[in-house]
């Protein structure tokens, strides 16, 4: 009645998340595969950053980047998912007007960081395999400082123009946010106000990142795929460039395709049942942060062989303090 009755001069300052509507009864048992989900997040991109910190042949910049993948992922899903159990586990489902918005910021801007890493991991395999003799020409420390410049200032500035056009919005009709977290376009859908700008903006959004960088990463990965299955005479070798290739490409387009098609829903009036389209919000951040590690660490022999040495030597220096009691003993 109050909201009804102050009309246009009044505007919501908190909003309650509603996820998974058809679903609230199961409320506390959704919270533990995303539980899960999160720990392994967690443990895999912690685990593979320990690796490449501490093995020196693996400070090269392909693993530098994936590195960088790998903390990008913690902090994307440290943005949501907490917050989200909690409010599965406790119903603590209301935000706040200033910390939607920042969440929102948070959220697209490393989404968006990620997309930029994975365009520089493509181009970096590009530059290795296709031009190996211009390779250390081409990739130095000015290249990474050119790619900071650019990843900030792209990410930032349109994520704030993304989020500052968001917050600018009266929202004078449900406060009901039909998501687990706040994204862009499920807030903006609650505003009274013209959204036109919004949509141009999302539109934008997918247009600046999917549009240019997919774009660029499958070209460049069809161009690895050209010349190493040229240069591979044994058919395990060409089944072992297409897997890896192929591998890479399906979780980029599973990132890219599911996150468009998130973002435009509500553009292009797709009719996504809620539980859905929530489902779809999560898996392109969830997942890409799970099967990462996999594929750029357990599937990656340099990898690999750096966590059994650090295992290795974690084991003799282990073995070698249960000994030394008994050998001081025995003297």
């Amino acid at each position: 009645m109050l909201e009804g009755s102050l009309g246009r001069n009044f505007s919501h300052s908190t909003f309650v998340f509603r996820g998974f509507p058809e679903l609230q009864k199961y409320r506390q048992l959704l919270a533990l595969p995303f539980s899960v989900s999160y720990l392994s997040v967690l443990l895999g991109n912690s685990l593979l950053v320990h690796v490449i910190r501490r093995v020196e042949s693996l400070h090269s910049p392909m693993y530098l980047l994936i590195c960088t993948l790998c903390i990008v992922d913690i902090l994307v899903v440290t943005a949501i998912i907490p917050n989200m159990l909690l409010s599965l586990l406790f119903d603590w489902d209301e935000i706040s007007l200033a910390g939607c918005l920042t969440q929102m910021f948070f959220t697209h801007f490393l989404s968006s960081v990620e997309s930029t890493l994975l365009l520089a991991m493509a181009l970096d395999r590009y530059v290795a395999i296709c031009q190996p003799l211009r390779y250390a020409e081409i990739i130095d420390s000015s290249m990474f400082v050119r790619l900071l410049v650019f990843t900030l200032v792209r990410s930032v500035s349109i994520m704030a123009t993304l989020v500052g056009l968001a917050g600018s919005l009266w929202f004078c009709n449900s406060n009901v946010i039909r998501h687990c977290y706040c994204d862009h376009m499920a807030l903006v859908s609650l505003a009274c106000d013209s959204t036109e700008k919004n949509s141009a903006a999302g539109l934008a959004v997918i247009i600046c990142f999917v549009g240019m960088d997919i774009s660029l990463i499958f070209l460049s990965y069809m161009k690895i795929l050209s010349v190493v299955l040229r240069a591979a005479v044994a058919g395990e070798d060409r089944w072992k460039a297409f897997h890896t290739c192929g591998t890479h490409l399906i979780v980029m387009m599973c990132f890219y395709l599911v996150g468009s098609i998130t973002f435009l829903s509500h553009n292009l009036n797709i009719p996504i049942p809620t539980d859905v389209n929530t489902f779809m919000g999560l898996m392109y951040i969830l997942l890409p942060a799970t099967v990462n590690p996999i594929i750029y660490g357990v599937r990656t022999k340099e990898i690999r062989n750096g966590f059994f040495r650090i295992f290795k030597l974690r084991a003799k220096k282990i073995m070698s303090i249960k000994v030394s009691p008994s050998g001081k003993g025995q003297m």
